[in-house]
């Protein structure tokens, strides 16, 4: 065993408990404040992260908090780490405090465990080993924190970029392991209708809101009807039993309010979900409201998107060999008596392009009078199986788990790997472990923890080392 393996394998029970105080910290991007991009509670976890990395020789920057990096090594070239630092919201229904990093049969729990703290602290440990293993650097090492990944446009990073720079090469710990060489392209955008006046009498959809995130499953939704009160239990009664979904009403004041459950999941496997803001749509087809606009919304959720995930019902149903078919997740719902506001994350094909799916959009859109407010497009990452970043990788993968048969990958998730001008993203999951980012009881295999750190040092070693030298 290398040097710095024995002295990574060290640092087993002190990695566990950094990772404890770092998802303490609820670091769900908020509004701007004094200063702070990015709200406090991501600056206090971005604080602590750097300080950590102070406190093992690196050498640290902030890029005035949009993010910044650690730094160990010398040489011309640089290779990125790219870890991100920020959570999505943490949900309902846990079984664990989501800020507790509580440890239960060789798992710790918690928001962020998994995507993305607990494989940035697997690999700060794994530099702080390599470093105190008195390894040769010829490259520099850059652990860099991303503070905003998890929303918008990465206005973070790229602000990180434009002080630090742009690593030569690098890969994120932020997706599964063997290795993934492509990620489809990202989609988000709002659908929005504008609603007439109501009429007088009738029945009234007040608002409906749902969702937490555009990238993950909605589950949970709820609408606020003014109406026959006694009707409308019973359609929710009868359509819960039609169905076999969770759907359920109560009084509120004059109204009715109507909950839909669902099932949360990451916005690129919307398929291992159920999505809240669909069943509440699917049911609102029952009511007949006085407002035709609303009732055309409605029938246009129903009509052109529904339960499918694949965008086929609206013209976006696009594919290729390599990846698949394209991915669609409605996120968000914010709907009042005024308009009706959809927030939709697509994953589309390596092949295909943003502009091709607003395009075979367009047609349904304007049947329905629906506009769109484009939000964001990150564009497809792609690397050969052959290039030389990918082969040295894999090889490393293969040596640490034995593992022949896994190939290189092509995912739905947009990692930091796609702002690189040469990487990748490498683990943290490993085939057939459980998918739980972005969901209730998030968690991470501490084992499999530990068996990536291993990865990850080798890496360094591999490609920021000169080796023979410390043979």
């Amino acid at each position: 065993m290398k040097e710095y393996q024995k002295i990574l394998a060290g640092y087993r029970e002190e990695m566990f408990r950094t990772l404890q105080e770092l998802v303490s910290i609820e670091s769900v991007v908020a509004e701007p404040k004094g200063g702070l991009p990015f709200g406090e509670n991501v600056e206090k976890v971005f604080r602590k992260a750097l300080q950590k990395c102070e406190d093992f020789g690196f050498e640290t920057f902030d890029a005035d908090h949009f993010g910044g990096h650690a730094e160990f090594g010398e040489g011309e070239e640089c290779m990125g780490i790219l870890a991100h630092l920020d959570v999505v919201p943490l949900g309902e229904g846990w079984d664990y405090d989501p800020l507790g990093g509580i440890i239960e049969n060789g798992r710790m729990y918690g928001r962020g465990t998994n995507d993305d703290k607990g494989p940035a602290v697997a690999a700060m440990y794994a530099l702080r080993a390599v470093k105190e293993s008195g390894a040769k650097f010829n490259k520099r090492v850059r652990l860099i924190f991303g503070l905003d990944e998890e929303v918008g446009e990465w206005e973070g990073i790229y602000e990180y970029f434009d002080r630090a720079g742009v690593p030569d090469f690098g890969f994120t710990p932020d997706a599964d392991f063997p290795l993934v060489q492509a990620e489809m392209g990202i989609l988000v955008f709002d659908l929005v209708k504008k609603f007439g006046k109501s009429p007088k009498g009738g029945c009234v959809l007040k608002s409906i809101q749902g969702g937490q995130a555009y990238n993950m499953v909605a589950d949970k939704c709820s609408a606020v009807i003014t109406g026959d009160n006694a009707a409308i239990k019973s359609k929710v009664e009868a359509y819960r039993e039609h169905t076999a979904y969770e759907i359920s009403c109560r009084a509120r004041g004059r109204s009715m309010e109507v909950t839909a459950l669902g099932v949360p999941a990451h916005g690129a496997h919307p398929e291992k979900g159920v999505n809240a803001i669909s069943i509440m749509m699917d049911f609102l087809k029952e009511i007949t409201f006085g407002n035709d606009d609303v009732n055309d919304f409605i029938e246009f959720y129903n009509k052109k998107i529904g339960f499918n995930l694949h965008g086929w019902q609206i013209g976006a149903g696009f594919k290729d060999e390599l990846s698949g078919d394209l991915i669609w997740n409605t996120g968000v719902i914010d709907e009042n008596e005024e308009r009706g506001s959809i927030t939709v994350n697509i994953r589309y094909p390596v092949t295909g392009s943003g502009e091709e799916v607003y395009e075979g959009m367009a047609p349904h859109l304007d049947e329905y009078g629906v506009g769109v407010v484009k939000l964001a497009d990150k564009e497809a990452l792609c690397l050969e199986s052959d290039d030389p970043l990918v082969v040295t990788l894999m090889d490393i993968y293969r040596k640490h788990t034995g593992d022949e048969e896994a190939q290189p990958l092509v995912i739905g998730g947009g990692t930091y790997a796609r702002v690189l001008n040469h990487g990748v993203a490498y683990g943290i999951k490993f085939p057939g472990e459980e998918a739980t980012e972005h969901q209730k009881n998030e968690y991470i295999d501490l084992d499999n923890m530990m068996k990536a750190a291993a990865i990850y040092a080798e890496a360094i070693f591999r490609l920021c080392c000169a080796e023979e030298e410390n043979e």
